[in-house]
């Protein structure tokens, strides 16, 4: 992997992207990562798994391995079929070293709790992922994830993603990592959330329909970003934009 920007140079990407984040006020620091190819597209027939390769996995594994939670949408955790969160010997062994846990905790954010307990997600978990959602579903499903997820009930008629966010803060998390999908990525930034954004570009045309990486409600003004780093490998690039604030 060679480093574009700031300088060239082959790189160790865990080394890279575990580097240091500012401590954000109240909430942990919040990292979106998303693949396009490059001409837009999110995904390939429905999946973003179309789009990656060795390196973008490469750098999946390396921003997972940074975080101490990994945040997704619930419609993206079905789509993608998301299992547990896993980590290999030695990046535990990293993680135990600075503190962290030996993996990254789950959380998936759904506001109707429209998921099944038997999941791959929350039954081979080594610990419970933390379900955010509205105060009555955490009620209304409390039994049915009983032992196999942690509902942290934020807001009524929808999840208040900034209340999620204090509340994993409260429970230690200092990176939370995004994973999507658009609709969650989309608030984020309308409530100007995004501390970072990463986006991995394929050297790929798809054409078609597919959505963009953000989608929600608009706002007066586009978010200052500047870039950080801009690393490419085999055709993909890599950048990382931190928020101007």
């Amino acid at each position: 992997m060679r480093q574009i920007f700031p300088s060239p140079a082959e790189l160790d990407a865990i080394d890279v992207y575990d580097g240091h984040r500012p401590p954000a006020d109240g909430r942990p620091w919040v990292v979106v990562d998303m693949i396009t190819s490059a001409d837009g597209a999110i995904a390939v027939e429905g999946r973003s798994g179309g789009l990656g390769g060795p390196a973008d996995k490469e750098v999946f594994r390396a921003l997972r391995a940074a975080a101490d939670v990994v945040l997704v949408g619930a419609g993206t955790a079905r789509a993608e079929r998301y299992g547990p969160v896993r980590a290999d010997a030695a990046t535990r062994e990293r993680r135990l070293a600075r503190g962290q846990d030996p993996v990254a905790r789950l959380v998936v954010v759904s506001g109707s709790l429209d998921l099944d307990p038997d999941a791959a997600m929350f039954a081979e978990a080594e610990r419970p992922p933390v379900l955010l959602t509205t105060g009555g579903s955490a009620e209304r499903r409390a039994a049915d994830f009983a032992g196999r997820a942690e509902l942290v009930g934020v807001g009524d008629a929808h999840v208040d993603l900034g209340a999620g966010l204090a509340a994993l803060h409260g429970q230690g998390a200092r990176v939370v990592l995004v994973e999507g999908g658009p609709t969650l990525n989309g608030l984020l930034v309308a409530q100007d959330l995004v501390d970072e954004w990463c986006v991995s570009i394929a050297p790929l045309l798809v054409g078609g329909e597919a959505g963009r990486a953000a989608q929600g409600p608009a706002f007066d003004e586009p978010r200052a970003m500047q870039l950080h780093r801009l690393l490419e490998a085999d055709g993909y690039l890599f950048a990382t934009y931190r928020r101007l604030r």
